[in-house]
């Protein structure tokens, strides 16, 4: 798995998080490492469709959190995927 987007989502179904935070935890469930200049990519387009969002901070860190609307795609872009697995998996017991 290695879309961006999607692994930020999934992180962030964990509970807030800031930059650095994601990455580490999107390394520890994925096994992908995210540079920066992907991992706040994914986050200012996550930002502009409302999936996610800032969370006010005292840190000088800025904490995302998961929208409900980003909680429905996600679990939309999870269904798709184990559809996808489903159908990969049937096909390959096919052989």
């Amino acid at each position: 798995m290695s879309d961006p987007s999607l692994l930020v989502l999934a992180s962030l179904a964990g509970g807030d998080k800031h930059g650095y935070a994601m990455m580490q935890d999107i390394q520890q469930f994925a096994g992908t490492r995210l540079g920066p200049g992907t991992l706040y990519g994914a986050i200012t387009r996550l930002e502009q469709r409302g999936l996610i969002r800032g969370v006010d901070s005292d840190d000088r860190r800025r904490p995302y959190t998961l929208t409900a609307l980003g909680q429905r795609e996600l679990q939309a872009q999870l269904a798709s995927l184990s559809q996808f697995v489903k159908i990969g998996s049937r096909r390959l017991h096919e052989l």
